[in-house]
């Protein structure tokens, strides 16, 4: 069970949203990089990094912050926002970013996300962004008429690493993960589902434990962390716990 540390860069400054929404953006650090090694030097062991202008410009803004994170830490990084073609994913993989999330391109274009599945093994991930069950694109700024599961199947057997799963609803207001909307989705695929999107406290790195959600790769944590709401060397040692 991984605990992944988000970091979402809105303008090169590392930011949380509120519901999504750009215009209630959070900032809590000025250095991206800087925050990274902080989450590094926890323990933590993958990093989660969305380029939020990115996501609705469709291709990267925040280039400049994802280079000095890359260059500030050891550990994995996984990114998403705005990686839209074959080049956007090439050029950063190759520039040492471990694995990226494809989102909008997932509904607009799945051809793609199988051609990049099959061509970079184990280093694509789908992220799934959903508004009351329906898939939302675009920065979550249009709402599509599929449904989680309908997405999700899409892609079963084209070697998809992950789902990163995020309830839109609860994102960034520490309402708590939509644990039976996650379970549901990773029970319905064979690819493995991270939670995103609400998690709040303690309790629910104790519900992460918990053997029934043994079925998820692991959970992505951001206001949480920020506001210490979750202790994250507790957090850590709780989810080794119970591997």
């Amino acid at each position: 069970m991984i605990l992944f540390p988000a970091i979402d860069l809105k303008d090169g400054q590392c930011v949380r949203l509120k519901l999504g929404d750009m215009n209630q953006a959070t900032v809590f650090n000025d250095s991206p990089a800087a925050q990274a090694k902080l989450f590094e030097d926890q323990g933590f062991e993958y990093l989660h990094v969305v380029d939020l202008n990115g996501a609705f410009a469709g291709e990267s803004v925040n280039g400049a912050a994802v280079e000095a994170i890359i260059g500030a830490v050891k550990f994995p990084v996984q990114l998403g926002g705005g990686i839209r073609t074959m080049a956007h994913i090439d050029a950063w993989l190759s520039r040492g970013i471990s694995r990226v999330i494809l989102g909008t391109i997932a509904v607009r274009d799945p051809a793609l996300v199988r051609e990049a599945a099959k061509a970079f093994p184990g280093q694509i991930a789908v992220g799934i962004d959903a508004r009351a069950g329906m898939v939302a694109v675009e920065g979550w700024a249009e709402t599509s008429e599929l449904s989680v599961i309908e997405l999700a199947k899409r892609f079963e057997g084209a070697g998809v690493a992950a789902i990163i799963y995020t309830d839109i609803d609860r994102d960034g207001i520490l309402a708590g993960i939509n644990w039976e909307a996650t379970l549901k989705l990773a029970e319905a695929t064979a690819i493995p589902v991270i939670a995103s999107g609400g998690l709040a406290s303690m309790a629910d790195i104790a519900t992460l434990a918990d053997p029934k959600y043994r079925a998820l790769e692991g959970a992505i944590s951001g206001r949480a962390l920020y506001d210490g709401r979750i202790d994250s060397r507790e957090a850590l040692a709780l989810l080794k716990a119970a591997a």
